[in-house]
């Protein structure tokens, strides 16, 4: 059986150094790095992320402010709240919980953020900054994957890795990461052809598709290191289940290390976040 990548166990590692991080600041500069979250609408999963959001942040003594705002906000109100979060200079990091009601213009927002506060690193300037390799604020799951694939493999150097997915979110910025590390990547999506062949010739695979159990034991190299970022709500017998994109029963009795759903790259995901909150305080310092 693969060796399991504990994200939880993980994550806490994570989170104690982010709270060492946060008592350092206090005592050396008299200020308590301070994320600030927007939530607009009622999405079930949206309103559970950023309470466990807000709830690590508070454990590990930083700050933090919620602002709730009804489905039916305008643009410009969101704008202005914005707006005022990048002017308040006792507030480090902003995130906007994504997907938005359909009436509000993603992109616009994501561009409205400082992009020194942007702590999912998805604004224009962040993103540029990634592709050059000069980003000092990394979005966060594709940053998680990584702090996990260090702990199979210390030296990412040559390592052929397929991404299979090619979001905004996580696939490009992966494949930027893991070109910076000095890997071999080949991005997979739904158009490519023979994508099971390129999979079983990859050192790493991290699944990032979206699409429950797309990833069979078939796909994969006796050894390969498997990553799943997908989280997929499937109804099993009336029940309501979390599953990856990855099927975990089979391909676990073929990789060499692999990834759960729930509980791998999930808590990895808000761990990087506060990282990332960290990073903007330094940087706002100076």
């Amino acid at each position: 059986m693969a060796q399991l990548l504990d994200g939880k166990q993980l994550s806490a590692q994570v989170l104690q150094e982010v709270a060492s991080e946060v008592e350092l600041l206090r005592a050396e500069y008299g200020i308590v790095p301070t994320l600030a979250v927007v939530l607009v609408g009622e999405d079930p999963a949206s309103q559970v992320y950023v309470r466990n959001k807000v709830k690590r942040a508070e454990e590990a003594g930083m700050g933090s402010i919620e602002h709730r705002l009804d489905a039916g906000t305008t643009q410009d109100t969101l704008n202005e709240l914005i707006d005022h979060l990048n002017n308040d200079p006792q507030v480090h990091g902003i995130l906007v919980q994504l997907p938005l009601p359909s009436h509000l213009n993603e992109d616009e927002v994501i561009a409205a953020i400082n992009p020194a506060k942007d702590v999912d690193g998805f604004h224009p300037l962040n993103v540029g900054a990634l592709a050059s390799g000069r980003a000092s604020l990394v979005p966060c799951t594709p940053q998680g994957c990584m702090i996990m694939l260090r702990q199979i493999h210390p030296d990412l150097s040559g390592q052929n890795v397929v991404v299979v997915g090619r979001s905004n979110i996580v696939g490009k910025p992966m494949a930027a990461l893991l070109l910076q590390a000095d890997c071999t990547v080949t991005i997979a999506h739904s158009r490519t052809k023979n994508i099971e062949s390129l999979c079983r010739n990859a050192d790493i695979v991290v699944a990032a598709a979206g699409r429950a159990e797309l990833i069979n034991a078939d796909w994969i190299k006796p050894g390969a290191t498997v990553i799943d970022v997908g989280i997929n709500a499937i109804d099993v017998d009336g029940k309501r289940k979390l599953m990856g994109d990855v099927a975990f029963e089979s391909v676990a009795r073929i990789a060499g290390a692999i990834t759960p759903v729930p509980g791998g790259v999930g808590p990895m995901t808000i761990a990087c976040l506060l990282l990332n909150t960290i990073r903007a305080a330094k940087d706002q310092l100076s």
